[in-house]
C-alpha cells in the first residue's frame, strides 16, 4: 500500500470512483434539499410560516452537520467506503419513512434523523478522493465530485416539485427516496475498494487522540478561514434557495409552482463550473479561483434586485455558478492543506461549518425576508458573501506551515 501514488485519470480505477462518488452525491444530495421545492406547499398544507416549512431543510443540515465528525471517527475504523455505504443505505430508509409523519414536529424529528445519516458522505468524500487520487489531479477530482453533488440537489428538486404538483408534497418527496435508492445501488457496485487508506481498527482510538486531530485543524488560519467560506457562503445559498419560492409565488410575480419549481435548473451552472473550477486551479493556483468565484456570486445578488424575472433567472445562475466554483476550490483546499492523519476530521470540520451555514443562515434569514422583504434580504447575503472573500484574501495567500502530527497517529489515517 505505500507504493500507491494516486489513481491517475483516464485509469479505469479513476473512473469508477467518480462515476461511483457522482451516484453517492445524488443518494445523498436529491434527500438533503428535495423539501426545497415544496416548501410553500408544506407551508400550506401544516399550517406553518415559511421559516418554519424551512427547517424541513434545516433539520436535515442540522443533523448532518451534527454527525460529520463521528462519522469521520467510524471512516477511520471500518474504512471510507463501508461508512458511506451505511450512512447512504440507513438515510434513504429514513428518506421514505419521513412523509408518513402527520405533523411537523414529527416530521422535523425523522429529517433530523435523515440528515444524521446523509453525513456519512460528505464527512468521508473528499478524504477518500485526497487518498485514493494522484496529488496533482485531487483539485480537478474534488470538482467533479462537487458536480455530481449539483446534480444530486437538482434531481431532488425537479423530481419532487412537478410530482408534488400533480399529486401532493408527500409523494413527491417518495418519488425522490426511490431516486436515491437506485442511486444508491448504483455508487456499491462502482465505487472502487480504497487502497491509499490503513483502518485503524488496532489503534486505541479514544477522545484525546480524535480531539488531537480536531484540534490540529482548528489551530490553522488556513482552515479556519476555509471553514468560514463554507459558513457564510452556503448559509447564503440556501437562504437565496429556501425563500426564492415565496418570492415568485407572491405578488407581483405570482408564478404557477411548476415554473418555480424549473427555476432549479439553474443549479445546472453550479454542474459546470465546479469541475472547471478544479481545472483552472490546477493551473493558475487555488485562491484566484476562490476569490473570482466570490465575486461572480456578488455580481449574481446585484442581478437580484431587478425586479423582472428574466433579471432574477440570469442572477440565480450567476450566483449558483459563483457558489459552487468557490465550494469546489475550499472543499478540496481543506483535506489538502491538513496533515494526512487529520484529513478526515479536516474534511468534517468544513462540512460541518457547511451545514451549520445551512441550518442557521436557512432559518434566521426566512425571519428577515419574511420581516424587512426581499431587497434587505438579499443585501444581507452580499455581505456574507464579502466577508467571505475578504477574509480569502487576507488569510489564504501565504502557505500555511505545516502542522506538527498527532502524536501516535497512523500517517495514512
Amino acid at each position: 500500500m505505500s507504493g500507491f501514488s494516486g489513481h491517475l485519470p483516464g485509469s479505469r480505477e479513476y473512473r469508477r470512483l467518480l462515476a461511483g462518488l457522482f451516484f453517492a452525491g445524488i443518494a445523498t444530495f436529491a434527500q438533503l434539499y428535495s423539501p426545497q421545492a415544496v416548501l410553500p406547499m408544506i407551508a400550506a398544507d401544516l399550517g406553518v410560516a415559511p421559516a418554519t416549512a424551512a427547517l424541513s431543510v434545516s433539520a436535515c443540515t442540522l443533523g448532518l452537520a451534527a454527525a460529520v465528525i463521528p462519522w469521520s471517527m467510524v471512516a477511520d475504523r471500518v474504512g471510507r467506503v463501508p461508512a458511506m455505504a451505511i450512512g447512504i443505505l440507513a438515510a434513504t430508509v429514513l428518506g421514505v419513512a419521513a412523509p408518513f409523519a402527520g405533523d411537523i414536529g414529527l416530521f422535523l424529528v425523522v429529517r433530523l434523523l435523515e440528515g444524521a445519516a446523509l453525513g456519512a458522505v460528505p464527512a468521508v468524500a473528499l478524504a477518500y478522493l485526497s487518498e485514493e487520487v494522484d496529488a496533482g489531479h485531487a483539485a480537478a477530482a474534488a470538482g467533479s465530485y462537487v458536480a455530481g453533488t449539483t446534480v444530486g440537489g437538482l434531481a431532488g428538486r425537479l423530481v419532487s416539485g412537478p410530482v408534488a404538483d400533480l399529486v401532493e408534497w408527500r409523494a413527491g418527496l417518495w418519488a425522490v427516496a426511490g431516486l436515491c435508492a437506485a442511486s444508491a445501488v448504483l455508487f456499491l457496485w462502482l465505487v472502487p475498494r480504497a487502497r491509499g487508506f490503513v483502518l485503524h481498527r488496532h489503534l486505541p482510538e479514544r477522545g484525546p487522540r480524535i480531539a488531537a486531530r480536531l484540534a490540529v485543524n482548528l489551530r490553522s488560519p488556513v482552515q479556519l478561514v476555509l471553514y468560514a467560506q463554507a459558513f457564510l457562503l452556503m448559509g447564503g445559498f440556501v437562504g437565496i434557495y429556501n425563500y426564492l419560492g415565496f418570492h415568485l409565488t407572491a405578488p407581483p410575480f405570482a408564478l404557477p409552482a411548476w415554473i418555480v419549481t424549473l427555476l432549479f435548473l439553474a443549479y445546472l451552472a453550479g454542474t459546470l463550473t465546479s469541475p472547471w473550477a478544479g481545472s483552472l486551479a490546477a493551473r493558475h493556483g487555488r485562491l484566484p479561483v476562490l476569490l473570482a468565484s466570490v465575486g461572480c456570486s456578488i455580481l449574481g445578488l446585484v442581478l437580484m434586485f431587478v425586479p423582472v424575472v428574466p433579471a432574477l433567472l440570469v442572477g440565480l445562475v450567476v450566483f449558483t455558478a459563483g457558489f459552487f466554483g468557490a465550494h469546489a476550490i475550499a472543499s478540496g483546499w481543506a483535506p489538502t492543506a491538513a496533515r494526512p492523519d487529520t484529513r478526515a476530521q479536516a474534511s468534517s470540520l468544513y462540512y460541518l461549518a457547511y451545514y451549520g451555514g445551512s441550518s442557521v443562515f436557512g432559518w434566521a434569514l426566512g425571519w428577515l425576508f419574511a420581516d424587512v422583504g426581499w431587497e434587505v434580504f438579499v443585501a444581507a447575503i452580499i455581505a456574507m458573501c464579502a466577508v467571505a472573500g475578504a477574509l480569502a484574501a487576507l488569510a489564504l495567500r501565504r502557505p500555511a506551515p505545516t502542522p506538527a502530527p498527532v502524536p501516535g497517529a497512523s500517517p495514512t489515517g
